[in-house]
């Protein structure tokens, strides 16, 4: 079916068809039963526990794709382990002017200076709700990815991501702080010095607060950028082992646009994912596991574009994998091939 909608697709202004997209894998989603995540003896296909959580496979889709909680059970039916939802404000937000969103179809990669458009905190939580009472989930996973307002100063973004905490606690199987997304302004500087201490500081005691109020400890994970430095990452894996956070998601994505050659979409302002990410995302996810050792768990995510990718991904230190891109270029055979085994090519 994707192969045959996606000529339509791509012929369409890219937001446009994301949004299409999302309307109809939310209806894909009303489909009767209980949804089962898929397993197989794919790289990603074998159930996993890890932060206290049974994931049904080692697959997951990563937050940017369904920002609103719109299509939870439409991208599980798909076969994900998890899905991340997200990013998540507590205020609504419009993000940025368009056009704000790229395709580079030749690079399999994407452009997008999207800026955490969203319907607040609240609405998700709404959507959420509705998803935890019909309870068709069959064991695949919710994640919810927290940010800042873009208006927000700097000082206090630590309050917008409790408050964020604060209100899907209940409905969240775990929890991601993005500190790395390049398009809202000075938020990667809260992946340094004492803006990194004071906010994962504080979503950790609002964690334990949370814990207690619920009854119910969930895990508390960090998606970082990159384009981190060495001694970046380093001081990273420090302040998460210092405050219990439970978990990293690298990477997010980047500002360099090497790989792209001449493409004039390349001058294009914003986050560049996809295949050109591929090297320099393993790279960080193998930064990370040396600094961080083996017992924090890592979600490797960027330029997973196939089989011999999400290996790769693996190989460099990942418990966990997680597409984007990929899959938009790719479709529902991305799932299958990382799930259940198959074509290894990148292209």
């Amino acid at each position: 079916m994707f192969s045959l909608l996606r000529p339509l697709l791509f012929h369409l202004d890219p937001e446009v068809s994301h949004d299409l997209s999302i309307a109809a894998l939310g209806c894909y989603g009303r489909g009767p039963g209980i949804i089962r995540a898929h397993t197989g003896p794919g790289v990603a296909g074998q159930p996993i526990e890890l932060m206290g959580l049974k994931f049904p496979n080692r697959l997951g889709l990563a937050a940017g794709l369904d920002k609103d909680a719109q299509a939870v059970e439409g991208l599980a039916r798909l076969g994900f382990g998890f899905v991340e939802v997200g990013t998540v404000t507590p205020k609504a937000q419009p993000g940025n002017d368009k056009p704000r969103l790229f395709r580079l179809a030749e690079h399999q990669a994407i452009i997008n200076r999207m800026g955490f458009n969203n319907h607040g905190v609240v609405a998700m939580a709404r959507r959420l709700e509705a998803v935890r009472r019909r309870n068709r989930l069959g064991g695949t996973l919710v994640g919810v990815n927290v940010g800042k307002n873009k208006d927000t100063p700097l000082e206090t973004a630590v309050s917008d991501y409790t408050r964020c905490m604060e209100v899907v606690y209940p409905l969240a199987d775990y929890l991601t702080i993005n500190l790395s997304s390049p398009n809202t302004p000075g938020l990667r500087q809260l992946q340094s010095g004492d803006d990194l201490e004071r906010v994962l500081g504080g979503v950790a005691t609002s964690r334990e607060q949370l814990s207690v109020q619920h009854s119910r400890r969930i895990p508390l994970l960090v998606k970082v950028a990159p384009d981190l430095h060495a001694e970046d990452v380093v001081e990273v894996a420090r302040a998460i082992k210092i405050h219990g956070i439970d978990g990293v998601i690298a990477t997010n994505t980047t500002l360099s646009r090497q790989g792209l050659g001449d493409s004039p979409v390349a001058a294009q302002a914003g986050g560049l994912s996809g295949a050109p990410l591929t090297s320099l995302a393993r790279q960080k996810v193998a930064e990370f596991r040396q600094a961080l050792g083996v017992q924090v768990p890592l979600v490797g995510v960027g330029g997973i574009v196939d089989v011999a990718s999400g290996e790769a991904m693996f190989a460099a230190g990942a418990d966990l994998v997680q597409i984007y891109s990929g899959f938009i270029y790719q479709g529902p055979a991305l799932i299958r091939g990382l799930v259940a085994g198959g074509q290894r090519h990148r292209g």
